[in-house]
């Protein structure tokens, strides 16, 4: 068996990674141990902790989650990756599907894509008419309003890559036989649509992103930095018991967040 193998961990960073392996899996093994610690605090406290992570196809979102969840206790933590709705699914409330799997208290939910689907490949795609998408856009902060006034306690993260890396990451996944899986048709259609998806994403961030709930964006051209970074951001914004605070500081030029300066000034892949 290949160190590959046994470890899970890729080849590369993505890019020239700016953080060897060997400090990469250190750092990442103390984030993880207080990622254990904040699981302790959130079921003593009865928190409810939601994190959506958004992004192009291969941006990193499915390697972040795992290195998240990778330690925490499964019973209070949930993975949430839905197919596509089915034919009851359009006729209800956009919503509905979602709110079953929202987190109650004592526990952490990842929403591996969200509701923001309608925003990005739904939009793009042509699987909602411009009414929905609209419709979408003016209800979205509505509804996550409700959902931080409830109690939950809301991240939203778009890992953004550029066009060459997804390219390369798309060509490993299908090349790969462990990651084949992933693979899907929409992949194909990922670079054909490269504008349009940029054009619906800074449409996403500016119409979505308020004080109430903030998008956090992510350099992930670097999978282990931005990992690792993502982490930080998570463990710097929460409280916990025993936060050994020299660790959970993110890199602010890989995990910032989300202003209209940085649409206008192309610090996303365009």
């Amino acid at each position: 068996m290949t160190a590959r193998a046994k470890t899970g961990e890729p080849r590369s960073g993505g890019q020239d990674s700016a953080i060897a392996k060997k400090t990469y899996r250190k750092t990442l093994h103390s984030l993880q141990v207080e990622l254990v610690k904040l699981q302790r605090h959130f079921i003593a406290c009865d928190d409810k902790i939601l994190i959506i992570l958004e992004g192009r196809d291969a941006a990193g979102k499915d390697g972040t989650i795992k290195r998240i969840t990778q330690h925490l206790s499964p019973r209070e933590t949930r993975v949430v990756a839905l197919g596509k709705p089915s034919d009851r699914d359009r006729t209800c409330w956009y919503f509905q599907r979602y709110v079953p799997h929202l987190p109650a208290a004592q526990e952490l939910v990842l929403f591996n894509r969200s509701w923001y689907n309608r925003a990005g490949v739904e939009h793009v795609m042509g699987f909602c008419s411009p009414a929905e998408h609209e419709a979408f856009m003016n209800s979205v902060l509505d509804f996550e309003t409700m959902l931080i006034r409830s109690g939950v306690k809301l991240f939203k993260y778009y890992l953004d890559i550029s066009r060459a890396e997804q390219k390369r990451r798309l060509e490993d996944r299908k090349a790969d036989p462990l990651t084949q899986w992933k693979s899907s048709p929409i992949d194909g259609q990922a670079l054909k649509y490269w504008k349009s998806y940029s054009a619906a994403r800074d449409e996403m961030l500016a119409r979505t992103h308020s004080p109430t709930s903030p998008w956090t964006l992510v350099h992930a051209d670097d999978k282990r930095q931005a990992r690792l970074n993502i982490i930080k951001d998570i463990l710097d914004r929460l409280d916990y018991a025993h936060k050994d605070k020299r660790l959970t500081r993110p890199d602010r030029k890989i995990v910032f967040p989300c202003d209209a300066s940085d649409l206008k000034a192309a610090r996303l892949a365009v």
